[in-house]
């Protein structure tokens, strides 16, 4: 496997200052080779010279292989007492780092991991500049969403598949079209936003605020007109961000499933059986849309990665679906209602390939229906 050099950052940035030489870390010198290297991620592991993820592909750092002792030495200078508790108490700890490279501050989501016996560390790239739509090739159709005054959205994907990226610039849009309050609950928080129209305060699970549940009870008495709650991983998480949703605010939050439809399933597994009517009716009330979303490598010069999208709202006929227990037939409703701004991945992907943003064999590789976008490509498909 060949190893990377470093190479110039041309992202544009903001740069600040006031970060002493002394306040530099030594894990710094390897979040500054990412960000010269336009890296997204960077993989530390004992046994294994550093990694880092370029242009969708891991590779290794040009680097001496860690052992146990420099691992811990690189790792625990970035944590606080807390977060060293927390580390001990669960086995892993998540939490935002910055680091100064010529003069810009940049940010990092890390997860520190123990994995038999050892430390290790995932770190991702936070971009300094939120794109807008257009600078990420997101469907036009998402702006919908955007204008919403209540109700919830969903961004649904696997980790690492852009849902993060693609919430800051549907919040980044409100905030430069409207005058409302954006209130963020994050752990930790991603995107740092500049206001613009929006009066936008940002609350970090651990450091602003104990945790999400306290979070979510002050949050509905701070006057937000949209919240964004992170990541929907329990019955508590799900049931406060709906409510918040029922009444009268418009919420953000994320899901891991791999498609829109598939979404209505994930969130029944959360909760109890004798549960799910009344939870069904909750998403088919509130709900007002999902975007499913994956990466792709992109073959446009200047472009890394594309998000491939499949996007529903909730109409009369997903209501229907949803209520009455018929989750089958919304892929098919899906793809027969692009007029209306939806589609499912096999029209992104064929709109992606028009564009010249992605190679049609690396389509073909991971679209879900290979015989529906072959005939998409032949012209033959809905109209």
């Amino acid at each position: 496997m060949a190893t990377i050099e470093t190479a110039p950052e041309t992202a544009p940035v903001t740069p600040v200052r006031g970060m002493k030489k002394k306040d530099r870390l030594e894990v710094d010198r390897l979040f500054e080779a990412l960000v010269r290297l336009q890296g997204s991620d960077l993989h530390l592991k004992v046994g294994q010279p550093p990694f880092m993820r370029v242009k969708g592909s891991l590779q290794p750092l040009k680097h001496e292989k860690l052992d146990d002792e420099t691992m811990q030495r690189l790792c625990f200078a970035m944590l606080d007492d807390r977060q060293k508790k927390i580390l001990d108490n669960d086995g892993g700890a998540d939490f935002a780092h910055t680091c100064v490279v010529d003069d810009v501050r940049w940010r990092f989501r890390v997860n520190l991991l123990y994995q038999q016996g050892s430390l290790g560390m995932v770190a991702r790239r936070v971009n300094n500049k939120i794109p807008d739509f257009k600078g990420l090739f997101l469907p036009p159709s998402l702006e919908k969403m955007c204008v919403l005054d209540q109700g919830m959205v969903l961004l649904a994907g696997v980790t690492g598949s852009g849902k993060s990226t693609t919430i800051g610039s549907m919040l980044n849009y409100i905030n430069q079209t409207y005058r409302k309050h954006i209130l963020t609950l994050e752990d930790p928080i991603e995107f740092v936003f500049t206001e613009d129209k929006c009066l936008i305060n940002q609350r970090e699970i651990g450091t602003d605020v104990k945790n999400f549940e306290i979070g979510m009870k002050h949050a509905v008495r701070e006057d937000p007109d949209i919240i964004l709650v992170g990541e929907l991983r329990d019955v508590e998480t799900f049931k406060t961000a709906i409510h918040a949703a029922e009444t009268g605010h418009l919420v953000f939050g994320t899901i891991h499933a791999a498609s829109a439809s598939s979404c209505i399933g994930r969130i029944l597994d959360l909760f109890p059986q004798e549960e799910h009517p009344s939870i069904r009716s909750a998403i088919a009330f509130n709900m007002k849309g999902i975007i499913a979303q994956k990466l792709l490598k992109s073959i446009r010069e200047g472009v890394s990665r594309v998000p491939i999208c499949e996007v529903m709202f909730f109409d009369v006929l997903v209501r229907k679906y949803v209520l009455e227990e018929q989750d089958h037939l919304l892929a098919d409703h899906i793809k027969k209602s692009h007029r209306d701004g939806m589609q499912d991945f096999t029209m992104s992907l064929k709109s992606l390939i028009d564009q010249g943003l992605i190679d049609r064999n690396d389509a073909l590789e991971i679209a879900p229906n290979r015989e529906a976008l072959m005939m998409a490509l032949k012209g033959i498909g809905v109209t």
